[in-house]
Formats: structure tokens, sequence, C-alpha cells
């Protein structure tokens, strides 16, 4: 790991501890790049696997997330 120094608007550092939770200035800056890879990351599959359309209520879902 290594150290860096970045400006950053303080009042977006603020909401963004108070959104996360967060302890620290790192913690916070910590959680929104793992979200920020977390998002293009279901991006990119999203992309790969395309769409489709699914023939299935939402209590078939719910039916198959219990039988497993």
């Amino acid at each position: 790991m290594r150290k860096t120094t970045v400006v950053i608007d303080e009042q977006l550092l603020k909401a963004a501890i108070e959104a996360v939770g967060a302890r620290s200035k790192k913690e916070a800056i910590e959680a929104g790049l793992k979200s920020l890879i977390g998002h293009r990351n279901r991006e990119a599959l999203r992309m790969e696997l395309g769409t489709f359309e699914i023939d299935m209520t939402l209590n078939d879902l719910e039916r198959l997330r219990h039988d497993e």
C-alpha cells in the first residue's frame, strides 16, 4: 500500500462518511472505490450476458431462493 495525497471536497467527503457509516476518511474513500468497482463489474457482466426475457413471477423466484 502506498500513501497518496489528493484534494477532495470536504462536504462530499463528509457526506460519504455519513452515507457509509465510516469511522475514518480512509474507510469512506475505500468504500467508495469498492462500490465503484463493483458497479463497473456488474455493468460489464450485464453487457456480456445481454438481456433476455424470463417467464417467472416474483413468487416463482422466491420459491427458487428458498429451495436451495
